[in-house]
């Protein structure tokens, strides 16, 4: 299937050259999907941390038993780079906020 450019005088089809830079670009970006979906995990993990810094600080007003298990879930989310499925994680993937 030819693609085209868009000019002002209309679709012009690409020129081979053109195609074959097309799609270095399109499989360029594919190739990167893992990259992005890591940044955007990692993200979203440091957000986590950082909202529950405030559980690990000596004068938290929570008992030892919910803070031992709010460092048990920190740990988890730092480890999410070591899981078998990053980055391709899955809602079950990751760590359960304790209550």
């Amino acid at each position: 299937m030819t693609r085209y450019n868009q000019t002002f005088y209309g679709r012009v089809p690409l020129t081979e050259e053109e195609e074959a830079a097309r799609d270095a670009e399109e499989q360029a970006w594919l190739d990167g999907a893992d990259d992005r979906l890591a940044a955007e995990h990692r993200d979203t993990r440091n957000q986590m941390l950082s909202d529950s810094d405030w559980t690990q600080v000596p004068d938290s007003p929570l008992t030892d038993e919910v803070k031992a298990s709010w460092a048990t879930h920190r740990s988890a989310l730092r480890s999410l780079p070591e899981h078998e499925n990053w980055p391709n994680l899955e809602a079950a993937d990751w760590p359960t906020t304790p209550s």
